[in-house]
């Protein structure tokens, strides 16, 4: 992304650098404003124009680990926000955010449901 790029999503706007200190930033995929136990969200398109929510956020509290999670995105809206592609968990927040960093990349390969093949137990 250039520098004073805004990102414009119906999900939620973020101007683009924003003040709040990012962790994780991946080419090619806008981030989008963190909701409160997020670690990492960023919008991925697919090469068919498909677009997802990549999620990682923390549901240690209810005892699942580190979710990082894939939502279908349709007209800039989550569909629903508990209708997910994959959900992965993890209790590493580097495990995790390198989980997303790869669900990002495979959406944007156009290989998600190869990845997620590979990956379910």
């Amino acid at each position: 992304m250039l520098d004073g790029e805004t990102v414009e999503t119906k999900l939620s706007p973020l101007s683009a650098p924003s003040g709040e200190k990012r962790g994780l930033e991946i080419p090619n995929a806008a981030p989008v404003r963190l909701q409160t136990l997020d670690f990492a969200r960023h919008i991925a398109i697919a090469p068919d124009g498909k677009r997802f929510v990549v999620a990682t956020y923390d549901e240690t509290h209810l005892k699942r680990g580190i979710i990082s999670a894939v939502f279908p995105q349709q007209n800039g809206y989550l569909t629903l926000v508990q209708l997910a592609v994959c959900k992965f968990s993890t209790t590493k927040l580097q495990d995790a955010l390198q989980r997303h960093v790869e669900l990002v990349q495979a959406v944007q390969r156009g290989v998600l449901r190869d990845y997620i093949q590979a990956k379910q137990p």
